[in-house]
């Protein structure tokens, strides 16, 4: 179990912007990947991290969208990367590698949501592949980077999606039950959380520390898959059709959402402490039953050795 899954009642709050977060925050030197960093919580994550004055490698599958969007903001390099495919993942990190920099922060940002059924090539479904697999690759191949740095952090986005019941390591694939997309979007959420357990419990004695993060309730490009009436169903928009912007009741802008990545990636209160899930600029509680904090099987040490085991098996990979 998470022994440190426990509030710090910090001075954040659900309104806390990233900015505010970072705003005595010194990165420069520091040298930060975001995956996804061209769009939505990515965007703003990059933004403030270059303000902070740290070099943000932007991560995605569009280049020349993601270069637009960030026009004009300092210290930015676009590469190429596709999650859902390991060669991709591969030639990213061996081209950063062969540039012999250390990496300070990997914020494992991109996902997708609620989609039809697809799989990798290998099987897997897809959006376990994508936000769980995609990212477990990338960071065992930057892990070396990673321990160069000698204090570094990965901060990955899980969401309160991992609520959702359904997480079955037996059958990560769907080959044995029913399609269900947001079972499977829960089930790659729960992955994301136990996958930074793992993570910390790995590097923490070599100043790896790892974190989960859910941003709050933001309609976004993570929603492109869903029908209109869906997202009404979440009463996440006004009668205008304006996303609500309500933190209290965890409706949040990009601005918001992002504070605890930025948190999670920069925060002093976090330095020895790792593997726990947070939302709120905060490590949020141990909860059973309500909508709040994160469930204890997502921070549950021998589910995410098992799980980390299986990753390895899946992506052919030798463990760090």
């Amino acid at each position: 179990m998470g022994n440190h899954q426990t509030p710090l009642h910090t001075n954040w709050g659900p309104a806390t912007t990233a900015s505010e977060v970072a705003k005595d925050v010194n990165l420069s030197g520091k040298v930060v990947i975001v995956t996804g960093g061209g769009s939505g919580l990515g965007l703003e994550t990059t933004k403030v991290l270059s303000a902070a004055g740290a070099t943000v490698i932007v991560a995605v599958r569009n280049v020349a969208s993601a270069r637009a969007a960030l026009s004009g903001v300092p210290r930015i390099e676009f590469e190429e990367l596709d999650l859902i495919d390991p060669a991709s993942v591969d030639r990213f990190a061996a081209g950063f590698l062969s540039s012999s920099r250390s990496l300070s922060i990997l914020i494992l940002n991109a996902g997708i949501m609620a989609t039809p059924l697809f799989r990798d090539n290998a099987g897997n479904e897809g959006q376990f592949a994508t936000n769980h697999l995609g990212h477990f690759r990338l960071a065992i191949r930057l892990w070396s980077a990673l321990l160069a740095a000698g204090r570094s952090r990965i901060v990955t986005l899980s969401s309160r999606g991992h609520m959702i019941p359904g997480f079955d390591l037996g059958d990560l694939p769907f080959n044995s039950r029913p399609y269900e997309k947001w079972q499977a979007y829960g089930q790659s959420k729960t992955a994301n959380a136990l996958f930074a357990v793992a993570a910390d419990s790995r590097g923490k004695e070599n100043g790896i520390r790892a974190y989960s993060v859910h941003p709050g309730s933001i309609v976004g490009p993570l929603a492109r898959h869903l029908s209109a009436e869906e997202i009404a169903s979440f009463d996440a928009l006004d009668d205008s059709g304006t996303p609500i912007v309500d933190p209290a009741t965890d409706r949040k802008n990009f601005a918001q959402g992002a504070a605890t990545t930025v948190w999670c990636a920069t925060s002093p209160e976090l330095a020895n402490i790792g593997g726990v899930y947070c939302e709120n600029s905060d490590i949020a509680p141990l909860e059973e039953e309500h909508h709040i904090g994160v469930r204890p099987y997502a921070v549950d040490s021998q589910l995410a050795e098992l799980l980390w085991i299986e990753s390895l098996r899946l992506s052919g990979l030798e463990d760090v």
